[in-house]
């Protein structure tokens, strides 16, 4: 069995197979919603190169809220999808805020709930290969209480749904749940003793949940 190391070119054993890209310079490609940066970046090969990274905030928050055997999830439509669909509650971080205030934030803006304590789930990068900012996923496990919905934004009109967890499953299995941070987040709370493992398909059936 040959003992070389993955990624090294035996020809050049010294050669380290991650190096890093160096920017040298960046620019605005545009400034919304959606940030895009342009880098001048030099390539390990000693080439130069350009790359556009969305850079739209310094991190994104999300919550799955347990209560029992069921889930409270938000519903709300997605332009880009052209359609309704579940996800948790959650958005942006602000640089001067930790990520579980600004979970905390979110979810009483969203769904009107209050979360005394928020247990970190899972971080993940969004789109590594285009994107710079990470998602921190959220469980809260204990009671919540009545806090006060922003509703101000016409954009982002958000709808409170109580779903059984054995009807997440289902839907899971029957691919009606688009939103990859609710995917992450079932599956880490099942890891991390929060909720049961998966259901199997066919334990649930989908109801009006699911209805575009």
């Amino acid at each position: 069995m040959s003992s070389a190391t993955p990624g090294l070119d035996p020809q050049h054993p010294h050669t380290d197979p991650e190096r890093l890209w160096a920017t040298s310079g960046r620019r605005d490609l545009h400034r919304g919603r959606v940030v895009l940066v342009e880098h001048d970046v030099l390539l390990p090969d000693g080439s130069a190169s350009r790359y556009e990274v969305d850079e739209s905030v310094p991190f994104a928050v999300a919550t799955l809220v347990i209560d029992g055997d069921h889930v409270l999830l938000s519903r709300q439509y997605r332009h880009p999808l052209g359609r309704w669909i579940l996800d948790l509650p959650g958005g942006a971080g602000d640089a001067a805020e930790q990520p579980a205030d600004a979970a905390r934030r979110e979810l009483e803006e969203e769904l009107g709930l209050v979360a005394p304590e928020l247990r970190p789930l899972r971080t993940y990068a969004v789109n590594p290969g285009r994107a710079s900012w990470s998602v921190h996923v959220f469980a809260c496990t204990s009671p919540t209480t009545a806090g006060t919905a922003d509703r101000s934004d016409p954009s982002e009109q958000v709808r409170l749904v109580r779903m059984p967890v054995a009807e997440l499953d289902a839907l899971i299995a029957a691919g009606g749940i688009e939103d990859p941070t609710l995917l992450i987040a079932r599956a880490a709370a099942a890891e991390q003793g929060l909720l049961p493992p998966v259901a199997p398909p066919g334990a649930a059936t989908p109801v009006s949940a699911a209805r575009p």
